[in-house]
């Protein structure tokens, strides 16, 4: 790699290396996708979070700036999980937090979708994704699904293929990404960047694969500098900590460690060609709603479907390796099996 290869010339090549595992075939292509209205009315989905009153909080302050566009979220559905407990339990407090924001609470997701133009899906619960966000795309309504995007590579790749299908604009992405630090480096701060080591809690939940859950934030980190073209994953437990190191096509090394000792702490360290940055601290929801809101106006998600998808392929690949007790597992095998679940999911139009 020569000095002169800058980060965004870097991102396109190490895109054609990812093409090679065969995510470049569930790119939505929304270069058609229709005008968008001058409405700017948000719903949301899934009341089991408290990123859905912190978003709310921000779109519907009263000084709300202009890097919002002006939405506002106007109604919620509240269902989210039915069974992970610790999500359930809040949906009570959350409705009634919301309802403080001026926001109507309706009984249907089909209710929902007469009374907005946009959607947050924020449901806490994975497994529902696939399932809540087909009447999104069938009632052509663009929508940002918060993590995990889903509980499986499976229905990750469903969801990206129904988007196509019905020609919605969707984005995914954990508000790390959008972290002071990490958006220097990606504007070159470092030069190219060479490798990276990220960190996030990973606390884990049963019903959801282990990094899906919590470690998401810290394997987004990883890829929001790295870019797309793992190719193999090993994955180790030390004590308190999940270690993953992938290997890139290229021949770089980015490492994921997810904590389980309580500590709420995010970011990790991007070596470059012209230095050495952290990537924290983590700074909050705001830049990730900016982005959101830009997404809302455009149609464009800022995020490639190919890049979420290898990201939950690098993830469940990690979940292989921890089976196979740390041996290297390759992403496009994992993601070869993914793909025969998928065409087995039995999706009515």
């Amino acid at each position: 790699m020569t000095p002169s290869i800058n980060r965004r010339k870097f991102m396109s090549t190490a895109a054609l290396a990812g093409a090679g595992l065969g995510l470049g075939s569930h790119l939505p292509a929304f270069s058609n996708t229709k005008k968008m209205r001058n409405d700017k009315r948000v719903g949301i989905i899934g009341l089991d979070t408290s990123h859905s009153v912190a978003f709310t909080k921000a779109f519907n302050a009263a000084d709300a700036k202009e890097d919002l566009g002006g939405y506002k979220v106007v109604a919620a559905y509240p269902h989210g999980s039915k069974d992970i407990v610790s999500s359930v339990k809040r949906i009570p407090e959350y409705t009634e937090q919301i309802q403080e924001f001026g926001v109507e609470i309706v009984d249907s997701i089909e209710a929902l979708l007469e009374k907005v133009d946009y959607i947050l899906l924020e449901t806490n619960d994975g497994r529902l994704h696939l399932e809540q966000a087909l009447e999104v795309f069938r009632a052509g309504k663009p929508v940002f699904i918060d993590k995990p995007i889903a509980a499986s590579l499976a229905h990750t790749l469903a969801i990206f293929d129904a988007a196509e299908k019905y020609n919605v604009p969707v984005f995914s992405s954990s508000s790390l990404r959008y972290m002071e630090n990490l958006m220097a480096v990606n504007e070159g701060k470092i030069g190219a960047v060479l490798g990276a080591d990220t960190y996030s809690p990973a606390t884990l939940e049963p019903t959801h694969p282990d990094l899906f859950w919590y470690g998401i934030h810290g394997v987004e980190t990883l890829y929001a500098v790295m870019g797309v073209g793992c190719k193999q994953v090993k994955r180790t437990y030390t004590e308190g900590a999940d270690l993953v190191v992938g290997t890139w096509e290229d021949g770089r090394i980015g490492t994921f460690r997810g904590t389980r000792a309580g500590s709420h702490s995010y970011g990790g360290t991007a070596f470059g060609e012209e230095g050495i940055a952290s990537l924290g601290p983590y700074g909050g929801y705001r830049p990730l709603l900016v982005e959101i809101a830009k997404f809302f106006a455009t149609g464009k998600s800022p995020v490639s479907p190919e890049e979420t998808i290898e990201i939950f392929t690098f993830m469940e690949a990690a979940d292989v390796s921890k089976k196979k007790k740390g041996q290297a597992v390759a992403l496009a095998d994992v993601l070869k099996k993914a793909k025969s679940e998928a065409s087995k999911l039995k999706i009515q139009s």
